[in-house]
């Protein structure tokens, strides 16, 4: 059975799990990985979700504010042999869960071209493609996506 925790980014399985998201990015990425990993720093992240089956990490996600009312969903991975089957909405819907409860309103995120499941995993969620922005703005890789959250209680 999936049970699914909020901790921090010193949680070692939270550590594990981005280890084998990066090499996996950096595959994916080739010679633009670089670029990328200077945005995707763990150290002091507070708000990880963690997924686990049978006591082993499967599956993550953070989220980290952005701006005012505004927080980025970063850091999503599932172990393959876990992908789907629900893990990876399970921890965005967590993820959004924890955001209203912060008093945020709006989702973001960045994902890659290269990252066909990635993409259908944020449009079956109900996020929708916005121009890119900061970082990612110009980055012929980089799709952006956002999602306006319901107030904590309303459905």
């Amino acid at each position: 059975m999936l049970k699914i925790i909020r901790t921090d980014s010193g949680n070692p399985g939270f550590i594990n799990l981005v280890k084998l998201l990066d090499a996996d990015l950096a595959e994916k990425d080739g010679k633009e990985h670089a670029y990328y990993s200077q945005f995707n720093k763990i150290d002091r992240i507070r708000h990880v979700v963690l997924a686990f089956e049978n006591n082993k990490p499967v599956g993550c996600g953070a989220i980290k504010e952005f701006g005012p009312g505004t927080i980025e969903v970063k850091r999503m991975f599932v172990l393959p042999e876990y992908r789907k089957k629900g893990v990876a909405s399970g921890i965005l819907t967590e993820l959004e869960t924890w955001a209203q409860e912060l008093s945020f309103g709006k989702c973001i995120l960045e994902t890659g071209k290269r990252q066909p499941e990635a993409i259908g995993l944020y449009k079956k969620n109900g996020y929708l493609q916005i121009p890119n922005y900061g970082q990612y703005a110009g980055m012929e890789n980089s799709l952006c996506f956002e999602k306006e959250l319901n107030p904590p209680g309303i459905q």
